[in-house]
């Protein structure tokens, strides 16, 4: 069974919903991600997704595109993403870790090559934002072939023919965009979400992670009433940017002041 089924099996049985922090790999440089990882699983969180740096992250919004050129002018590469990963699974063997990025870079570097490389590495899944489900077809073999998780992003706008596309695509969980347009931008409507997320439970078994927007223990709470999963992204890569003179232990106390209120919540 997969870390990330296994996750999500644990956390019901304890009547608890996921949290999911994003961070970008690399972000200030590749030698504090590993610290910072670490970190996050102390603040209690039960998945991470680690960003895999890209010159043109489209669906990005501005402090996320910073990480990423943080990211890259400390020479942080694909392999490095995989080594970091690799360095973390030597003292943790049981949080999921998600890639998650865009499509060019792992065409450079080969589907199969990627999905080899990845799975050796200790990842469990891999989300790219512009993989369509019509481009997917070989994607998805090497992926079932290694047993890595492909998670695929839903946003308000997706129809629920084409969300029933996905779904049936994806496996580990979906992440469900809750507000139109980048990271880090709008305010959260919770009804919205709670709408959105209610009729996709009616056509996938798969748990929902929600992102885009939550910021703090109250939208934390609140959004992790109506789904299975809370991801937070942008609130977290702005902290690494005000302190990214610091070591990835001392960048990590900062996330867990953040973090910690939204597991108190989330557990309440």
């Amino acid at each position: 069974m997969s870390r990330i089924k296994q996750c999500f099996i644990n956390l019901k049985a304890s009547n608890k919903k996921a949290l999911i922090p994003f961070v970008t790999a690399g972000d200030p440089t590749p030698d504090h991600t590993v610290d910072i990882m670490h970190s996050l699983v102390e603040s209690g969180s039960d998945i991470i997704e680690l960003g895999m740096p890209f010159s043109d992250p489209m669906a990005d919004g501005p402090v996320i595109q910073l990480a990423c050129e943080r990211s890259l002018a400390a020479g942080t590469s694909i392999r490095k993403v995989l080594n970091i990963v690799s360095e973390f699974r030597k003292t943790n063997d049981t949080t999921p870790v998600v890639l998650m990025g865009y499509l060019n870079p792992i065409e450079f570097f080969g589907y199969e090559a990627f999905t080899m490389a990845a799975k050796n590495a200790g990842v469990d899944g891999v989300l790219l934002v512009d993989l369509t489900p019509e481009e997917a077809t070989d994607v998805v073999e090497f992926f079932k072939e290694h047993e890595l998780d492909l998670i695929y992003l839903l946003s308000p706008t997706t129809t629920m023919e084409r969300a029933k596309k996905i779904c049936n695509l994806a496996t580990g969980y979906v992440y469900y965009v809750s507000i139109k347009g980048v990271t880090g931008t709008a305010s959260l409507d919770v009804a919205s979400v709670k709408k959105h997320v209610d009729s996709l439970k009616e056509i996938t078994d798969l748990p929902i992670g929600v992102g885009f927007g939550i910021r703090d223990a109250e939208t934390a709470q609140k959004v992790s009433q109506c789904s299975d999963g809370v991801i937070v992204g942008s609130v977290l890569v702005n902290c690494i940017a005000e302190n990214q003179q610091a070591s990835g232990n001392q960048i990590g106390q900062e996330l867990n002041k953040i973090l910690l209120p939204m597991r108190q919540a989330m557990d309440a």
